[in-house]
Parts: structure tokens; C-alpha cells; sequence
């Protein structure tokens, strides 16, 4: 019982920790239009490369993906990509169902990671208008 309440304090110590660092003001200049994403079909065993813009649905295979928002670290701090992403399961004639919603890492895929029997999907960039990835650009 000991252990488990130190597990719940350092869950709450990291989560907050994460949202100090997505909400600080130098996280927020690396915000991208588009998020770029890797998507595993675990039956093909392929891999597809999915970019998805900001507050817009794209599909991937029976996944709905809407990305919220992306942001990218300036280059003198540690890397990392974020992006908020909903992801939903979406089957004809059925309703749809969330399957995630929340921030993912780049740095970090298991971290929050998406929990599909067909489909794994991880974080790999932001990309800005001009079409290069927003560290480049800073």
C-alpha cells in the first residue's frame, strides 16, 4: 500500500511537470500547422506517414485522428515534439469510439501511447506553412 501511494504522487509530480513545460512560454514558439505522425498497420506490417492539420480530421484506416495542437522545443533546449491529439475508431454504421485523447511525445511514444489491436501511431514532427519542420525555422 506504501508503494502505491508514492506511484499516485509521482504520477501527479510528472503531469505536472509536463504541463509546466507545454505551457511555458519558450515551448510556445515552436508551434507547428501540422502535425506529422507514423502510423503502424500491425496486419500489413506497414508504415505510412500521416500529416495532419491543426483542428482537422484525417484517416487512417478505421482511425479518425484530430490534431489539437503541436509544439516544438527551440533549439537550445532539450528536443522535443508534442501534439494533442483525439483519436477516434470509426466503423460504418457504428458510433464512433475515443480511443485517445491527450498529449503525445516524440521523445517518448510509450509514455501516452495509443492502445489499438490493429493500429500503433507515434508522434514525429510539427511542420510550419513554409513546409520544414518548426525547429528549422526558429
Amino acid at each position: 500500500m506504501k508503494f502505491l501511494s508514492v506511484r499516485c504522487v509521482s504520477a501527479a509530480t510528472l503531469s505536472l511537470a509536463i504541463v509546466a513545460t507545454v505551457s511555458s512560454p519558450l515551448y510556445a514558439q515552436g508551434r507547428g500547422k501540422t502535425v506529422i505522425l507514423r502510423g503502424l498497420d500491425k496486419v500489413t506490417a506497414r508504415i505510412s506517414t500521416i500529416e495532419v492539420p491543426i483542428q482537422e480530421q484525417v484517416r487512417f484506416g478505421t482511425l479518425r485522428i484530430l490534431a489539437r495542437s503541436c509544439s516544438t522545443r527551440p533549439p537550445e533546449e532539450p528536443p522535443e515534439t508534442s501534439a494533442f491529439l483525439e483519436i477516434s475508431d470509426v466503423r460504418p454504421g457504428e458510433a464512433p469510439v475515443p480511443l485517445f485523447t491527450g498529449w503525445m511525445f516524440a521523445s517518448s511514444p510509450a509514455l501516452s501511447a495509443l492502445e489499438h489491436p490493429v493500429y500503433d501511431v507515434w508522434v514525429i514532427a510539427c511542420k510550419t506553412p513554409s513546409g520544414l519542420p518548426s525547429e528549422e525555422n526558429e
